[in-house]
């Protein structure tokens, strides 16, 4: 592709993203008080959703993530409510909890790979879930945690109304994409790929795998940590059941059916799984059988999601038509 068209490509990519951009910024304005708690919503799963398809790029599919999103929610809501820390401060330390975590599930297991991985990851996970069961001295047991602290009033700007809290989380949910974006097209991010891509090939190079793979769970664990502080914040309650399996098996339908290969197919993925799943609120009984039946047919007619159907549009109109040639005759 040329210059000119790479540079026609940036600009058409931008586009639709500012518009989006400027959408979310205005929809509260327009949307009653349910439907902002929704994109709320989706504002911290895409957290979620880009934290977990980070661990994905360097080959990594586990099922501890949504603990970690656990573990944030918990150490954050315990740090307000125990200690009187701030929320503003309890959140990031949460997601510094939640990496440390990460590292911490992932350093017995570095000698794992593939299916031995997965499966043993749930173990640890589980382990970590059943203790906030088990123990209601600190963690509340089955009950959970109650009464945790709202958001302060900053500036006159009270945090804990809707309205505010949404755009706070819109804040935080686009400056962890960008983050999330730079990584992955750093000297990190590439080294992330190539050992998705060959792992030998890559350790022969000088990378080193076993630092990298914590690191990756490091980096999405303390997003995921994130998330689960915006969560707890917003619900003033944390629960045990938010973080079980079935959520994680949600996790793994919201990226397997955006795509891992394109940075934007967790956001893809999020929300079209997310409206299907506010649209399917009557059909709860079957609305398990209708993700799994989706994302069955996404892997076999999609196999890399619905990022690479929209890739594969682009690259069809951004394909540059050049000119016959012309032969030059004595």
């Amino acid at each position: 592709m040329s210059l000119l068209n790479v540079e026609k490509f940036r600009n058409w990519g931008l586009t639709p993203i500012f518009i989006g951009i400027i959408g979310l910024c205005i929809l509260p304005f327009f949307a009653g008080a349910y439907l902002v708690e929704v994109v709320m919503m989706y504002f911290i799963y895409i957290i979620l959703a880009q934290s977990y398809r980070l661990i994905v790029t360097i080959h990594d599919w586990q099922l501890y993530h949504i603990v970690l999103y656990g573990v944030g929610a918990y150490t954050s809501g315990m740090l307000a409510k125990n200690l009187g820390i701030p929320v503003f401060m309890a959140i990031p330390l949460g997601g510094v909890m939640a990496a440390l975590m990460g590292v911490v599930i992932t350093l017995p297991l570095l000698r794992t790979k593939g299916w031995g991985f997965y499966i043993a990851t749930y173990g640890l996970a589980e382990l970590i879930r059943l203790s906030w069961l088990k123990f209601r001295n600190p963690f509340g047991g089955s009950t959970g945690i109650i009464n945790i602290p709202w958001p302060p009033v900053v500036g006159g700007i009270d945090f804990s109304e809707g309205i505010p809290y949404y755009y706070f989380c819109l804040t935080i949910m686009l400056a962890a994409m960008y983050m999330l974006y730079r990584i992955e097209n750093s000297q990190i991010g590439e080294s992330f790929k190539a050992i998705s891509m060959d792992s030998e090939l890559a350790a022969s190079t000088g990378i080193d795998i076993p630092r990298h793979r914590l690191l990756a769970c490091a980096i999405g664990g303390f997003f995921a940590g994130i998330a689960g502080g915006l969560l707890v914040h917003r619900l003033g309650a944390v629960d045990p059941k938010l973080f079980n399996i079935v959520t994680m098996m949600y996790l793994l339908i919201w990226v397997v059916v955006g795509g891992t290969k394109s940075f934007w197919g967790p956001v893809i993925g999020v929300s079209v799984m997310h409206t299907l799943f506010e649209l399917s609120r009557p059909l709860i009984e079957i609305r398990p059988a209708f993700f799994g039946l989706t994302m069955i047919l996404v892997l076999i007619f999609l196999p890399g999601g619905l990022g690479s159907l929209i890739s594969k549009i682009i690259d069809k109109f951004q394909k540059p038509h050049n000119p016959p040639a012309v032969v030059e005759t004595d």
